[in-house]
């Protein structure tokens, strides 16, 4: 179902559940794998996706459909995750590179997670970046979303956008190399 077929359902109070139902079946796996991409774990992405679509159900009747409902659903998925990231971040006084070191144990102990050699070490490697390159590493490669629709979702300009992407490329291939040397 199109999202302006479902738009004019939920404005019908009649049909506003139904209408959201269709929504959440539509988005729910992308937006449950884009948010489990940062924070890793199961329970904590099962939570926070649960978490977008409460904030979804919410702000769908002041939605001003400037944007299109995909990049507004995830932009909420990401200010989700990055407020849940700094939370944990705070709550535990961990540092940047603690959080990717707990986030990389979480990794390894997941068999739904773990994948082959090569894609592991992607993982970890990704695991180190910061969070907003991270997440548009995680947007551009595994996600082929747009600069222009991850613009529209993280409010930063298109050129910015890029920039992070090649410098989290580089940082990726240089964490890959160094942990195939030590090998």
């Amino acid at each position: 179902m199109e999202d302006q077929e479902i738009l004019a359902k939920f404005d019908d109070p009649a049909a506003r559940n139904v209408a959201f139902n269709q929504l959440v079946r539509k988005y729910q796996h992308k937006v449950y794998w884009h948010v489990r991409k940062m924070v890793i774990d199961h329970d904590d992405a099962d939570d926070l996706t649960q978490d977008v679509f409460v904030k979804v159900w919410n702000n769908l009747a002041n939605f001003r459909r400037d944007a299109s409902l995909y990049t507004w659903i995830y932009r909420i998925a990401t200010n989700e995750c990055l407020s849940f990231l700094a939370s944990k971040r705070r709550r535990f006084f961990l540092p940047l590179h603690d959080v990717g070191a707990e986030l990389a144990t979480k990794l390894e102990a997941d068999p739904s997670l773990a994948g082959d050699d090569i894609e592991r070490r992607l993982q970890k490697a990704i695991l180190r970046l910061p969070d907003k390159q991270r997440l548009v590493f995680n947007m551009k490669y595994y996600d082929e979303i747009t600069y222009e629709q991850m613009a529209e979702i993280t409010g930063t300009s298109v050129g910015a956008l890029k920039a992070s992407y090649h410098h989290a490329v580089k940082k990726i291939e240089q964490y890959v190399t160094e942990d195939s040397a030590r090998d």
